[in-house]
C-alpha cells in the first residue's frame, strides 16, 4: 500500500512540512519517489510517523530522535535502551516526589544522600540536595520564593533547613505549578506547616509522573509495531 504525503498528514493531523522535517532528520526510512519525482509512503514509513508523534508525548526530544535515527540504520537494540533508560528516569523521579514529600513533614532530616543537613548550608550543598543546579537557586531567589543569609566571612550565600524544605517543594513541583504566584502561596503554606495543600500539590505532581509513564507505554506499543515492519522492510532489502 502506498500514501502520499497529504493523506499521512492528514491522518495525522500535522503539515506536511512535519513530515519533510521528519525526513530531514534522518527519523524514518529512506522515501521512494514516483517516476516524476514525487514522494510517496509506505506502511513502514506511515508506521513510523504515528510512532514518532506518540513517543514525542512522552518522551524528551533528542532521545526520541536519536532512537528512531538507530532504527534507521538497524540499531534497534540500542534504540529501546535508549528508551528504556527515559522510564528508569520517570520511576526515579516518581521516588523522589515520594522521598522529598516525606522530608518536608519531617521536623528532623540530618542527613540526605550523605549530605548533612544543618542550618548553615551552601548554596552548592542545597543544590545537591535538590538535585538542581545552583543556577536554578539564584533565579528562585530573585523571584522571592526564597531567601538566603550571608557569610559574615565570605560573603558566600548560606540557607537553613527551612528554606531547603522550600528549594525541595519547588524543584519538585516547577512542572506542576507553572506561575510565581501559586508557587508562593504554597510555600506560605509550608511557612505555616498548613501540610494539606502541599500534599495535593504532590499527588498531583505524581498524578502527572503517571499519566506520562501511559503514554510512554502507548509510544512503546506503536514503536514495536514499527520496528517490526522496519524488520521486514530490511529483510525484503537483504
Amino acid at each position: 500500500m502506498k500514501y502520499t504525503p497529504a493523506q499521512i498528514a492528514n491522518q495525522l493531523n500535522v503539515s506536511t512540512t512535519t513530515l519533510r522535517r521528519y525526513e530531514e532528520q534522518n527519523l524514518i526510512p529512506d522515501v521512494p519517489r514516483t517516476p516524476s519525482n514525487h514522494r510517496y509512503y509506505l506502511p513502514a514509513h506511515f508506521q513510523a510517523f504515528i510512532t514518532i508523534r506518540i513517543l514525542l508525548k512522552g518522551y524528551e526530544i533528542p532521545v526520541v530522535y536519536e532512537a528512531m535515527r538507530k532504527i534507521k540504520t538497524g540499531d534497534i537494540k540500542q534504540a529501546l535502551w535508549l528508551i528504556n533508560n527515559q522510564q528508569y528516569k520517570i520511576e526515579a523521579e516518581k521516588m523522589r516526589v515520594d522521598e522529598i514529600l516525606l522530608m518536608i513533614q519531617s521536623t528532623d532530616f540530618p542527613k540526605y544522600k550523605n549530605v548533612t543537613v544543618t542550618d548553615k548550608m551552601s548554596i552548592g550543598e542545597v543544590a545537591e540536595i535538590a538535585g538542581v543546579n545552583t543556577s536554578s537557586i539564584r533565579h528562585w531567589e530573585k523571584e522571592g520564593l526564597i531567601h538566603s543569609e550571608r557569610n559574615n566571612e565570605n560573603g558566600y550565600r548560606v540557607f537553613t533547613i527551612h528554606e531547603l524544605r522550600k528549594i525541595l517543594v519547588i524543584s519538585s513541583l516547577r512542572k506542576t505549578i507553572y506561575y510565581i504566584e501559586h508557587m508562593k502561596k504554597l510555600l506560605d503554606n509550608l511557612d505555616t506547616k498548613n501540610y494539606t495543600q502541599i500534599e495535593q500539590s504532590f499527588q498531583l505532581a505524581k498524578e502527572k509522573l503517571n499519566n506520562q509513564l501511559m503514554i510512554q507505554f502507548e509510544g512503546i506499543a506503536e514503536l514495536m509495531k514499527y520496528v517490526k515492519l522496519a524488520r521486514m522492510e530490511q529483510a525484503k532489502r537483504d
